[in-house]
């Protein structure tokens, strides 16, 4: 393995603020948009769907603009940050492993989660790529900015059909993380244990796992977490 490219919204970033903020911006209790996002991750829907049902028909990038213009915009710091990402990110890069971020959010996101200084080689969103996942053109994206071959690149991400799926198609090893909503539901699907090269409960088991690796490739069978 040459190349170890993170998913962001529940594999490094916990989403617990973005989704208050919307809460509080639309003036229903925290609890009430968790509930709906939960009941949207086990129908296999988008989790923004929960804010179309409690605004039916609302256009949500008008909305997020619309906050932004009051002044009530995103926000992210060190506190959203899992606690395992900056000890297995820096672990990777001693190991000599390309790291990259790359996941669906917005340019803003992406701005400030370069302030954050995390140890990755590149930080960049799907905005800023004007392609977001699952589009075939997001991770042809990220085989460009990867350095390595798709078999040589792995995708880390906690949402089958957004991050496991996509990546296996276009080529990519793929890592499922159980994390976040997504994560735990999907966790134990026959289509995610077929696809996930690697399944883990935490960023700091990965540089266990590949460490050996050097840049060989093994069985899938070896590496099943």
């Amino acid at each position: 393995m040459e190349t170890i490219v993170f998913d962001i919204g529940e594999t490094l970033v916990r989403d617990d603020r973005l989704w208050a903020s919307w809460a509080d911006w639309l003036g229903v209790p925290p609890h009430t948009v968790s509930a709906l996002v939960g009941a949207s991750v086990v129908q296999g829907r988008d989790a923004a769907d929960a804010l179309r049902v409690l605004r039916p028909g609302m256009d949500v990038t008008e909305a997020y603009h619309a906050r932004a213009a009051a002044g009530r915009g995103e926000h992210l710091d060190e506190t959203d940050l899992y606690p395992d990402v900056r000890p297995a990110l820096a672990e990777l890069r001693a190991l000599g492993l390309r790291v990259v971020v790359a996941g669906d959010r917005t340019a803003r996101t992406g701005e400030l989660l370069r302030a954050l200084d995390l140890p990755a080689d590149l930080v960049v969103t799907s905005q800023e790529w004007g392609a977001a996942k699952p589009d075939p053109e997001f991770f042809a994206r990220v085989l460009e900015v990867s350095g390595a071959a798709p078999e040589a690149t792995l995708y880390v991400g906690d949402h089958p059909a957004d991050d496991l799926f996509p990546a296996r198609s276009a080529g990519l090893r793929t890592a499922h993380i159980r994390r976040g909503p997504y994560g735990h539901w999907w966790a134990d699907h026959p289509d995610v244990l077929e696809t996930a090269d690697w399944r883990v409960d935490s960023l700091t088991e990965l540089p266990a796992l590949l460490g050996g690796l050097g840049r060989r490739e093994i069985p899938v069978a070896e590496s099943q977490g």
